[in-house]
């Protein structure tokens, strides 16, 4: 080919390559070595025909034969430095070369055209994900999976995918898992074979206990070396086969588009995980493959209450006299319809913590969380009724639903009914559909004014949590003072990610919501949850036109944002709306707490921390550290006006919960 049908590349200066040494340098997307021998330069394909060692990483040595040769750093594979050719013995004939040109002391590589992109088998995968509606992958780029982000970087390119790279898998993991709390549309997890992959599992865990859509996507290494024990080569569907609803490699042979397509159904349907392998030589084999579609695989959702059951429940309902509702976080897509058949029917609505949010604790219904993490309120009121109804709680031992009374539960997964104890009335169905039913019937229900006793109720909380202040010492900010101001400037349609210990039982027993949603590692129940899951909340809004534009507010101690800490990082690459409230105790508080209750030696639990308001400055996000009550307000008002990431550090006393 002419020179003048190349396209000339510059690949750096003379003076950047002494004589005798090699370097790789790249040219468009080429890996090529470059080598400086005995005043002539070449240039040669990068990769080693061995095991595609890079030679530009070698050197040039001499051989036992007086020659010298390029010495491939991995095995020491020799080649000559401007011919490229092997000494013998090689089954290869040597590398290819690419013509080089000195100009005015500055070097260019000639390269072909560049030829059309191949379609691979990761491109009708990546396709298939989003005709499926997949908007969103965390993850980190490696070398077990650089063919399958290639398709993934295609797709983000194009506007169909966003990506936002994490500094640690187990981010990835648990902001998907938050992303689909939030959305109930999955996103994707890339990672590396190996260690990559396993750093997802804590997060896929907290996605599959609390029924979060989620793709878990991980390279592996090559077909060829599989079971012997190579590199980072560990039996990935066994490790994650507990975790999975549906775990997958993907072969040579496999039906792609469809194993893409089984893999989203699964997420979307069963609200699981589903995980699928990638060998390293599989990703980038061509295919001329169509990609896979949703249409005409997905039924209607709504599964109706039977007749019987809502006669019987009605029945129950119109007799009682202190009727309450108890809702869980399956109770989400229901929220309005549940608080319109109470206010009917004159009764209280507490939640679940898992729940917190669904209702506005200023409204005339509203009971709080019932549970350890709730209020005296909620459990007040459990006591008093003589009907539970319960919708989308899984009667979890935090909760604490009193088994004794005459309950009614609703949900549309068969499992969950009566799984710990019998129950009166297990009814099977969309909460939506079971609200409407029993909305048209006349259920009789003439009961006890509770909502005037919500009222008082809550006249008593308050004063008692105000009361409260006056257990504060030079000790630290009582973490009352802390969610009571955030109760106050708090967007009411902000999102807000929490993450678990003595910091997260204040926010639960402090906060009030306006009907913000609230998320969490709910069965779980995983340390580092927080912030994660601000950053999975954060690209919701990015991907969904219901959250654009939402603030996102993250809550953790010291011990949780230590987890992740260098992912703030991300945030501020990515720019995200995300306003970290970090409690700081200097100490592991919950666990201080139950080895004192266990009557154990308080050991191990103290923290060596850092300012984290000064580490936020220096990761290039705003950082404001408070240790005065009095500062409270002003300082999350500062914080959540920021137009990006910030976060305020409170000194806190372990002891004030």
């Amino acid at each position: 080919m002419e020179n003048k049908e190349l396209e000339w590349i510059s690949v750096g200066r003379v003076e950047d390559l002494p004589e005798g040494r090699v370097k790789t340098v790249t040219a468009r997307t080429v890996s090529i070595c470059l080598s400086h021998f005995d005043g002539k330069w070449a240039a040669m394909d990068n990769h080693c025909p061995h095991q595609g060692g890079p030679l530009g990483e070698g050197s040039i040595e001499k051989g036992v034969d007086g020659k010298c040769w390029i010495r491939c750093p991995w095995h020491g594979w020799d080649f000559d430095p401007l011919t490229g050719a092997p000494p013998g013995g090689h089954e290869d004939t040597g590398q290819d070369l690419y013509p080089v040109e000195v100009r005015d002391g500055e070097l260019f590589v000639g390269l072909d055209a560049e030829a059309p992109h191949e379609r691979t088998v990761t491109d009708v995968m990546a396709e298939t994900m989003v005709n499926w509606g997949v908007k969103r992958v965390f993850g980190m780029v490696g070398h077990s999976n650089l063919g399958l982000a290639d398709a993934l970087r295609l797709q983000t390119e194009a506007g169909n995918i966003g990506y936002i790279g994490i500094r640690h898998e187990g981010v990835a993991a648990f902001a998907a898992s938050a992303y689909g709390k939030l959305t109930g549309r999955p996103a994707a997890c890339l990672t590396i074979a190996g260690p990559g992959a396993t750093n997802l599992l804590t997060g896929l865990w907290d996605a599959k206990v609390d029924r979060a859509p989620i793709l878990a996507l991980t390279g592996q290494v090559q077909t060829q070396v599989f079971g012997p024990g190579a590199f980072q080569d560990i039996d990935l569907k066994s490790a994650f086969q507990a975790v999975s609803e549906f775990s997958q490699p993907v072969l040579s042979t496999s039906n792609h588009g469809e194993l893409m397509s089984l893999a989203c159904k699964t997420a979307l349907t069963e609200k699981k995980v589903a995980h699928l392998i990638f060998p390293d030589d599989v990703q980038t084999m061509p295919s001329d493959k169509a990609a896979s579609q949703p249409a005409g695989r997905m039924s209607g959702a709504v599964v109706k209450p039977s007749d019987e059951d809502l006669a019987a429940a009605a029945e129950l309902i119109g007799k009682a006299r202190r009727p309450i509702f108890i809702i869980g976080h399956g109770a989400w897509d229901s929220r309005a319809q549940i608080v319109s058949l109470a206010e009917k029917l004159g009764a209280p609505v507490m939640t679940t913590f898992k729940g917190k949010g669904l209702i506005a604790d200023n409204h005339p219904n509203a009971g709080g969380v019932l549970g350890r993490s709730g209020t005296p309120i909620a459990s007040w009121f459990m006591n008093e009724a003589d009907l539970i109804i319960a919708l989308g709680t899984s009667f979890s031992n935090h909760t604490g639903i009193n088994p004794g009374k005459p309950i009614i539960q609703v949900d549309f997964e068969r499992m969950q009914l009566g799984k710990f104890h019998p129950v009166t009335l297990p009814i099977w169905g969309e909460i939506g559909a079971f609200c409407a039913a029993i909305d048209a019937l006349d259920c009789g229900n003439s009961g006890d004014d509770q909502i005037a006793e919500l009222a008082q109720r809550w006249e008593m909380w308050r004063a008692e949590k105000a009361s409260r202040m006056a257990e504060e010492t030079s000790s630290g900010i009582h973490s009352f003072a802390i969610f009571d101001a955030l109760s106050r400037v708090a967007p009411e349609d902000a999102i807000i990610a929490v993450d678990v210990g003595n910091n997260t039982y204040s926010f639960g027993r402090y906060f009030e919501t306006k009907g913000q949603p609230v998320l969490m590692s709910g069965y779980l129940g995983s340390i580092g949850f927080g912030f994660p899951a601000g950053i999975g909340a954060w690209a919701a809004t990015q991907d969904f036109k219901e959250f654009k534009g939402r603030k996102v507010i993250s809550i953790s101690g010291d011990g949780g944002f230590g987890q992740y800490p260098m992912d703030l990082t991300t945030a501020v690459k990515h720019n995200m709306d995300v306003t970290h409230i970090l409690l700081h105790n200097g100490e592991l508080g919950k666990i201080s707490k139950e080895q004192r209750a266990g009557e154990w030696k308080v050991w191990e639990t103290g923290l060596h921390n850092p300012s984290f308001a000064a580490f936020a400055k220096l990761c290039g996000a705003y950082g404001q550290k408070v240790t005065k009550s009095s500062d409270i307000e002003a300082a999350l008002s500062k914080a959540l006006a920021v137009d990006g990431p910030a976060l305020v550090e409170f000194m806190t006393d372990a002891e004030l919960v």
